[in-house]
Formats: structure tokens, sequence, C-alpha cells
């Protein structure tokens, strides 16, 4: 599994709308609000090899209430 982050911009008043939205849809692993320039902080796994554009443009960017998106790839877990 591949994991990734999406930071996501709201509408105005609708944080948790989208929040609700992406847990119903059982595509996120954690959900977090965030302060600053986005709302939410949503933590993705895709198989490997799932095209995580089409996956951000096709499950997540659709959802009602997004304004805006910012995807970061991660590469490495280090453990601690």
């Amino acid at each position: 599994m591949t994991p990734f982050f999406v930071q996501i911009k709201c509408e105005l008043g609708k944080s948790y709308q989208v929040a609700n939205a992406l847990a119903e849809a059982e595509i996120a692993s954690e959900i977090y609000s965030t302060a600053g320039d986005f709302d939410l902080l949503v933590k993705f796994y895709v198989d490997a090899g799932t095209d995580i554009g089409h996956f951000v443009n096709e499950k997540v960017q659709v959802l009602s209430g997004i304004k805006d998106t910012h995807t970061i790839i991660t590469f490495k877990a280090f453990k601690g």
C-alpha cells in the first residue's frame, strides 16, 4: 500500500460536511482538522501502482464543499 496526504481547503462553513463525506466514503485512513491555509489534512492509502492523481481527481475533488486540494506524496516512513 502507498500512503499519501491531501490538504483540503473547504468552502466556508463546509469543513465538517467534507470530513463527514470522506468518512462515509470510507476512502480515507485518517482525517484531521487543521488551522492555516487548509482546513483538513487527510491520509490515504492506495494499492501500489494506483495513479494518485486520478484517485484524488475522481474520489476526493468531486466531493461537495471542497474548494482546493494540495497532495503530498510520501517516500519513506521512519521509525523512532
